[in-house]
C-alpha cells in the first residue's frame, strides 16, 4: 500500500481511535507530568505486562517516588512488592535499581537525550529509548512494538520480520512528522480492534499494491 496523502491517512487514524481508551504512556503523562524519568520507568515496567496491570504499579510506584534518588532509597523487597504484578519482578526490581544508579552516577539523576546514551543504561532496548526520546524529548523516532510491527505489515507498508527491521523500513516511508505518532495510534487500534477489521480500514488517499 502506497500513501500518497498522508496528512488524511493520520486524520483518519485519529478519527476512528479517537474513542479508544490512550496507551499507557500517554496515561502516566497526563496524571503525572511530562517527567522524563517517569516515562522511562514506566516504560520499563511494562516490558512483557499488560497496560490494564501496568497502569495500576505505575500509579502505586509514582505515588511513592519519583526520582532516581528515591527509588535508589527503596529497598529491593519493597520494591519488588510494590511491582510484582507486572511479572518478571525480580529482573525488573533489578534494572530499576541499576538504571536509577546509572542515572546518578553518569548523568547527575538526569535522563539522557541520546539514542546512544539511552541505549548505554541497563535494560534500555530500542523500544525504550525511542519511546522516550519521542513520549520525553519529542525527538522524532519510530517506538516499533508487536502492535506496530503486526499492522504496519498487515496493511502492506512494509514487509518485514522483526521490530528492527520495521523501524528501518518504516523510517522509509513514514514522515518524519509522524514517526512520533504512529505508535501511538497503532497501539490503539491494535489493543481495541480484531485484525480483520483493522485490515478493512480503507483510508483515502491510498493505493494498495
Amino acid at each position: 500500500m502506497n500513501i500518497k496523502d498522508w496528512p488524511s491517512f493520520i486524520k483518519r487514524l485519529r478519527l476512528i481511535t479517537g474513542p479508544f481508551p490512550l496507551p499507557m504512556t500517554e496515561t502516566i503523562i497526563n496524571e503525572f507530568g511530562h517527567d522524563p524519568f517517569i516515562i522511562l520507568i514506566s516504560c520499563l515496567l511494562s516490558l512483557r505486562a499488560r497496560d490494564v496491570v501496568t497502569i495500576h504499579v505505575c500509579r502505586d510506584l509514582f505515588s511513592r517516588i519519583n526520582a532516581p534518588q528515591q527509588l535508589c532509597t527503596l529497598s529491593t523487597e519493597e520494591l519488588e512488592h510494590i511491582i510484582y504484578k507486572t511479572g518478571f519482578y525480580k529482573n525488573k526490581a533489578g534494572t530499576l535499581k541499576a538504571v536509577s544508579a546509572a542515572l546518578l552516577a553518569h548523568h547527575n539523576g538526569h535522563v539522557p537525550t541520546t539514542e546512544a546514551e539511552l541505549l548505554a543504561l541497563p535494560g534500555v532496548g530500542q523500544k525504550t529509548a525511542n519511546l522516550v526520546l519521542g513520549m520525553a524529548f519529542n525527538v522524532p523516532a519510530i517506538c516499533v512494538d508487536t502492535h506496530v510491527h503486526r499492522i504496519s505489515n498487515l496493511w502492506g507498508l512494509v514487509h518485514t520480520r522483526n521490530p528492527d527491521e520495521t523501524e528501518k523500513a518504516l523510517k522509509l516511508v513514514v514522515p518524519q512528522e509522524y514517526w512520533i505518532e504512529w505508535n501511538k495510534v497503532l497501539v490503539m487500534l491494535g489493543q481495541n480492534m480484531r485484525d480483520r477489521d483493522i485490515a478493512l480500514i480503507m483510508l483515502p488517499g491510498t493505493d494498495s499494491n
